[in-house]
Formats: C-alpha cells, structure tokens, sequence
C-alpha cells in the first residue's frame, strides 16, 4: 500500500517535470500530499488545510484567540486520525448511516434554523459550502456518534448496588450536590498501557499547560491548542449539570473552587486533566423530569420473520401513515406488543423506562411526528410521540434518576477510554513535517 502511494506521488512529479521542460509556462503551486496514513487510507494536506479552516473560522466566530496555526495544526491532525479511525471501525462492523436517516436529520437542522431543506442548502451554497460535502459531514457525525452508542453508551452498566451505595451516601443527601455548575477542562491523553517515561513526558507536557494558564493566557485558546478531548475547540467547555453529575474527580476538584478558578492537575486512567469553574449556581431540589406519552407499532424479528421482511412491513405502514392511515387502528392490527389493544399507546413514560435504542429516537421526535423504522433489540418499531410534560420526581423514581446520575458521571471517562484503545490499536504515521 504505502509503495503504490509513493509510486502516485512520483507520477504526479514527473508529469509536472515533463510539462515544465516541454516549454510551457508553469504556475508553481504546491502540491497535495500525504500528511498521515491510518490504517489503509491517507490524509492529505488539503484535507487538513479545510479542517483547520473551518476550525479557525469558528474559533474566530466564538470570539476565542486563536492559537498559533502550527500548534493548532497538529492538535486537528490527531482529530483527523481519530476520527478517521472511528469511520474506519464503523465501516468495519457494518455501521452505516442509510440515504433516508440522512435526510431526516437534514430536515431536523433545516427546521431548527427555521428553514425549509431547500432554503437552508441554498443558504449553504451563498455561504461557499457545498451541499453534498456539508451532507457527508453530517453522515459522518451521525456514524461517529452511532458507534459510541453502541460501543459505550450502551455497554455502560451500572448495578444496583452502585445505585444502593449513591443514595445511601453523603453526597447525594448533600445540598452541595445539587449544584448546577459549568465547567470547561483540557485532556492530555495518555497512550493505553503507557510507559512511566511516557507518563512523565506527558505530565511535564501538562505541567506547562497549567503553567500558561496561571499566568493568564485564555483557556479557551489553551484548550483549542492542547486538549484532545473531542470539545476542544468549543474551549473544552461541558454542558451545565448538577455538580454530583460530573466525573467524580472533577467534582471533587471543583467543590472548594469560584466561578474562575482553575485546578490542579489531575490525573486519571486516560491522563492528565485541568479543569476550570465556569459559573455555579444553588439548587436545593431535584428538578422536575420530563415525562412522554408515546405509542408505536412493534413488528418482531423471529424464526418466521426475517430482518428485511419486518423492515419491508413497517415501512409498508409508515407509507400508510404518511397518506393518512390510522395510527391506532393500524397498531391494533400490527403490532406484536400488548400495548396494540390500545393502539399502541405506552401511556407516559419517564426516562429510562424504555430500551436507549428506542428513547434516543423518542426525545428527538416533536409531538404529533413520525419516526422511521427503529431497531431495538425487540425488533422494528414506528414511533410517535403525542406530548410531554414535566413531573416532580416520586421516591420510586428517585433510583431512576441515580442511575442517570451515575450514567453521566461514567459516560465521558468511557468514551475517553475506548478511543485510547482505538487509537493505540491502529496504525498511523505521520508525515506532516516531511517538506
């Protein structure tokens, strides 16, 4: 592989030699080029120069100071390898993000920016983006986050006895801990199954961070160039959450700190983290939850009915839908779940009550709209949500919302730990200081 690469660039200078001494005039340009190999695909520097336009233009857009363009460069190459090697693994497994889930979301990002689809893509292209490239994007965003829900998310466990020991313990009957905070943080990864050399090269690394950031330089500007967690150029910055939803040791770093302040390092199994106190505000009650009363139509996967016959079926009832059929009255007569007798109607449910495959498509529907087909590990569903409301918490839900809890503590460490292990698994060189 890596021969052919260097055969094709070799072409492509001895073509550009040949035409320089046949006497014609040559504008000099510089060429693409290989700036990483992952695995079995290249990245090129003109696919590194749009990544990290785009980057700076939306650090310039956020009002961040931007840091130097050959730190920044190196910091969005990593980003492109893991990314890459996220895509790859995707592709590997079967992973795809089909035309029709495609062009749902496309809509969804039409409507919140109070567009219709063909309005927002010629918005795009008066804008200088072309359409099909922005829609590739998005198919790639939507596999990135695919697999994390089947690679983490959904492998996340938390038992019963971790829900028993977070009740019982201090910090969830503290006041404290229903503080609302903000806070922004910078990774520096370690490599899995790291060398004590590698530590202390990597703690010297972040000493120096912390280092800059005490003596005043802009965080966000700091994250943008160091971190690699994935929010780094949104300046590292989390979205707010009750403080006993953090990774236990930010909340413990943060618990004596004011909006401002910025921690110590911290280390952890993925590495060095430096995390600073956004804003802060009091909380002394759980708030409210989001209730949704939900239906659906649930065609089973079994001996007698394949994949493709039950994907076939259910599409065949949301062409109904689509032209006017009766969701219930189909439901009575389709649906393989004992909600069909009442039209499929789940009645209001809370978060957590059903499958994750399931309650991502739920929360993302508006009221009244139509999902279509959803696998879970029943089989197919149609799903559509009739309304929401929000419901104070009753004592037999209050082990709901500490496993949430604890799921939101545990998430960001999983997701840190299993890019590490698929970073470290694949092969990558560098080639970007090759001139």
């Amino acid at each position: 592989m890596r021969f052919l690469l260097r055969f094709f660039f070799l072409l492509v200078a001895v073509a550009g030699g040949a035409q320089a001494q046949s006497g014609r005039t040559v504008t000099a340009v510089e060429a693409d080029r290989i700036v990483a190999i992952v695995n079995d695909e290249v990245i090129t520097l003109n696919d590194l120069r749009t990544r990290l336009d785009s980057a700076m233009g939306q650090l310039k857009r956020q009002g961040t100071p931007l840091p130097p363009r050959d730190v920044l460069e190196k910091q969005m190459l990593e980003r492109l390898v893991v990314d890459r090697i996220q895509l790859q693994t995707a592709r590997d497994t079967g992973l795809r993000i089909d035309d029709s889930q495609l062009d749902q979301a496309l809509n969804r990002i039409a409507t919140g920016n109070k567009m219709t689809l063909g309005q927002f893509r010629q918005a795009l292209e008066k804008d200088g983006i072309r359409f099909a490239k922005f829609r590739e994007e998005i198919r790639e965003e939507m596999t990135v986050a695919r697999l994390r829900e089947r690679e983490v998310d959904n492998r996340l466990v938390i038992s019963d006895a971790e829900i028993d020991n977070f009740l019982e313990s201090e910090a969830s009957k503290s006041g404290g801990s229903g503080d609302e905070v903000q806070v922004a943080h910078i990774l520096l990864r370690a490599p899995e199954s790291a060398s004590p050399e590698q530590i202390q090269k990597l703690k010297a690394k972040a000493d120096q961070v912390l280092e800059r950031l005490r003596k005043g330089e802009d965080f966000s500007q700091v994250a943008a160039a160091y971190s690699d967690a994935p929010d780094a150029l949104q300046g590292g910055l989390l979205p707010p959450r009750p403080l006993d939803r953090l990774p236990g040791l930010f909340a413990e770093a943060i618990k004596a700190m004011k909006p401002g302040d910025i921690s110590p390092l911290l280390k952890s199994p993925n590495g060095f983290h430096i995390v600073k106190l956004v804003a802060k505000r009091g909380s002394t009650v759980l708030p409210p939850v989001q209730q949704t009363r939900v239906r659906h139509i649930l065609i089973k996967v079994n001996e007698l009915v394949s994949e493709p016959d039950a994907l076939h079926k259910l599409q065949g009832l949301l062409d109904r839908l689509k032209h006017g059929g009766d969701f219930a009255e189909l439901a009575r007569l389709y649906s393989q779940d004992g909600s069909a007798a009442k039209g499929g109607d789940l009645g209001w449910i809370y978060p957590g009550d059903t499958v994750p495959e399931f309650e991502r498509v739920m929360n993302r529907l508006a009221p009244n709209e139509l999902s279509e087909p959803v696998q879970s590990p029943f089989g197919y569903h149609l799903i559509q949500v009739l309304e929401r409301r929000m419901q104070d918490v009753s004592d037999e839900r209050k082990r709901m919302a500490a496993r949430q809890t604890l799921r939101e503590r545990k998430l960001d460490e999983a997701y840190q730990d299993w890019l590490r292990q698929i970073r470290d698994r694949a092969y990558v060189e560098y080639r970007l200081e090759e001139r």
